[in-house]
């Protein structure tokens, strides 16, 4: 008997296959490996700075963007969730010393990136007044 598998199967496996990418993904951010870390983009590929107004078109300007720039950089990953087409990381993105609190939306068209929108958000001290209310976490 030669079953084909379900919608859910396939999604399932296609929902590891992806996951696995986005993590071959980011360790390679966070190695300068740039040659790997844009595999996962479509040559079509657009990224979206939202707070910096700046869109990049195609996997090469995407890739060129991001190895010329000086800072040293490093990634860590606090979480990833996402299923078929829509994952979301949620990662601290440190430029030369400095931490930025980040959030990548990306889009997947198969088994590639078409588009990625990042938020950046810098540090902030947390108000005493609310002190009694909350618990300190862990950068």
């Amino acid at each position: 008997m030669n079953e084909q598998p379900t919608n859910e199967q396939y999604s399932g496996v296609r929902d590891r296959e992806i996951r696995a990418a986005l993590d071959q993904h980011w360790a390679a951010s966070d190695a300068n490996d740039f040659e790997t870390e844009h595999r996962i983009y479509r040559e079509d590929a657009v990224l979206e700075y939202p707070q910096s107004g700046e869109r990049t078109r195609g996997r090469h300007n995407i890739q060129n963007q991001r190895a010329s720039q000086p800072s040293q950089k490093r990634f860590a990953v606090r979480r990833i969730l996402g299923g078929g087409d829509l994952w979301i990381t949620e990662f601290v993105l440190t430029y030369d010393g400095k931490p930025s609190y980040t959030v990548s939306i990306m889009e997947f068209q198969g088994d590639q990136v078409a588009r990625e929108t990042q938020y950046f958000a810098d540090p902030f001290a947390a108000p005493a007044g609310r002190a009694h209310w909350v618990e300190r976490m862990d950068s």
